[in-house]
């Protein structure tokens, strides 16, 4: 997965439609999730699109996340939240500023408030789980 800053990189230099190509990218390089990992504790709530993250705690205390969404624009921006926590130690994720870190990307800008309603409950899911297995 693509560093968050060298997505943002790409992305400020695009405009408009060129970026909604980006965010679909994005999320098209997610790794496959199994369809028997989409279940009702996985999707997150409050997204207009089915969403689901599933997360993989790793050697280390570092979290690998698997996600999908039904919507192509949603798993982009599912993507683009994993970026900036992908397989970084669970603790430092339970800390992280996760909505600063995709300020600069602008989405409540970019895309519609139905695309981007689910964003807050995508972060507080991450960093849940980064807490959960940081107080073990």
């Amino acid at each position: 997965m693509r560093s968050l800053d060298d997505i943002f990189e790409e992305y400020d230099f695009l405009d408009g439609d060129d970026r909604y190509r980006l965010l679909i990218e994005l999320g098209r390089s997610l790794e496959p999730m199994p369809d028997a990992l989409k279940t009702d504790a996985t999707r997150v709530a409050g997204c207009s699109a089915s969403v689901w993250v599933y997360p993989v705690p790793q050697a280390g205390g570092r979290l690998h996340f698997l996600a999908d969404s039904n919507a192509a624009i949603t798993k982009g921006i599912v993507a683009l939240v994993l970026s900036a926590v992908q397989d970084q130690p669970a603790a430092e994720v339970a800390k992280m500023d996760i909505a600063a870190r995709l300020a600069p990307f602008d989405l409540t800008r970019q895309l519609s408030s139905n695309r981007t309603q689910g964003v807050p409950n995508m972060i507080a899911l991450v960093q849940d789980t980064a807490r959960r297995i940081t107080a073990g």
